[in-house]
């Protein structure tokens, strides 16, 4: 993470991909210019960087010059740009390579086009290192694409902010920080995990999703994500846990708006944790906290007999049964229990007592995230 002025900005494009993409444009280009000197332009300011290693990966003779446009130079809009260093070398009949270092909306690309239209050239050939599809508005063909992006504001590479940030080797894209109270939420089989979460969910307007709820939706409902769990749990194997992320990061994007979410029943292995941050991340969001149900062995068993009493659930009534998925549950919780303390995210709340006062000591952790 760094920060430029007063906004925050993440790791988008490592500088090792950004390399990539720039040999494989110089290659497609070398390759359709044959034995023809092309002359390579490039859009000041953002594409300094680019034109720079391009030029150094071009493995033919080229010639290299620059052009500025007022795109940012304190015009009101990019619908009012301008030339303001122009070509000093004459250019008819020759095929000419535009470097630009991002096409969004396309506004500089059509002064581009204008400039150009005079100058009689053999061939006008677009080549840009980033383009966001999302936000292109021209008809204008781009002949050479290095990586297509989200509409979202990067810098690096040559890209600013207010004048900051074109000295990064790699690229970062801007976090639109989300005020919002993400939850993991544990508890031994009795612990009362469920009660708390319906309180939860009420108290802080929170979504709760709860992993088996997802599960019996999409598979109910034969999206195309259920039929794929389904696929997976009819031969008897582990629904990978890509799928499931991609079911939870449906139910994420349904609830856009949402004062935050409540999970439960994911993640349940460090792996699965570690691709919630992930997703998470991918909303400008993160975890806050994972919040454990503590209670006392021999309470969790008392409880889940006298449930077995009401509830006909077979794994209720053994008290075999019920003691080795508390120790199953253990297992299973102390690596995550690790792997949020490491991040100072774990809170063990004191499970036993009444609804009410369990509620409070939750509420109690959660208002002083």
């Amino acid at each position: 993470m760094i920060k430029l002025h007063d906004k925050y900005f993440k790791p988008f494009i490592s500088a090792a991909k950004i390399d990539d993409a720039i040999s494989k444009m110089v290659e497609d280009i070398a390759n359709d210019m044959g034995d023809e000197i092309p002359v390579f332009i490039g859009i000041l300011n953002g594409s300094f960087m680019l034109t720079s290693d391009f030029v150094k990966k071009y493995p033919k003779p080229c010639e290299v010059t620059f052009i500025k446009l007022a795109s940012y130079e304190g015009v009101k809009s990019t619908e009012d740009i301008q030339r303001l260093i122009g070509l000093t070398q004459d250019l008819t009949g020759r095929t000419v390579v535009i470097l630009e270092d991002i096409i969004d909306t396309g506004n500089t690309l059509a002064e581009v086009h204008r400039i150009f239209k005079n100058e009689k050239v053999k061939s006008l050939k677009i080549a840009t290192l980033f383009y966001k599809p999302e936000a292109y508005k021209k008809d204008f063909k781009l002949h050479y694409i290095g990586i297509e992006i989200p509409n979202k504001f990067i810098v690096g590479y040559g890209l600013d902010y207010d004048n900051l940030g074109r000295d990064l080797p790699e690229v970062y894209q801007i976090k639109e920080t989300q005020h919002m109270t993400n939850l993991v939420l544990f508890g031994p089989p009795g612990a009362g995990k469920g009660t708390q979460a319906e309180f939860l969910k009420e108290k802080y307007n929170l979504v709760h999703i709860s992993t088996g709820d997802v599960f019996r939706y999409n598979i109910k409902n034969e999206t195309a994500l259920g039929m794929l769990a389904k696929s997976y749990i009819d031969k008897g194997e582990l629904v990978p846990d890509q799928v499931t992320i991609d079911m939870l990061n449906a139910e994420v994007e349904k609830n856009a708006d949402a004062n935050g979410f409540i999970f439960d029943g994911f993640p349940r292995t460090d792996a699965q944790a570690k691709s919630l941050d992930e997703l998470m991340d991918t909303k400008d969001s993160a975890i806050n906290a994972m919040i454990a149900l503590e209670v006392d062995d021999e309470v969790l068993v008392k409880r889940l007999l006298e449930r077995g009493k009401t509830s006909g659930r077979a794994d209720d009534a053994d008290e075999s049964i019920i003691r080795n998925r508390i120790k199953e549950y253990y297992s299973k919780t102390a690596i995550l229990k690790d792997f949020y303390s490491a991040q100072n995210k774990y809170f063990g709340v004191d499970g036993v007592g009444s609804i009410e006062e369990i509620t409070k000591r939750l509420s109690a952790v959660i208002d002083a995230l």
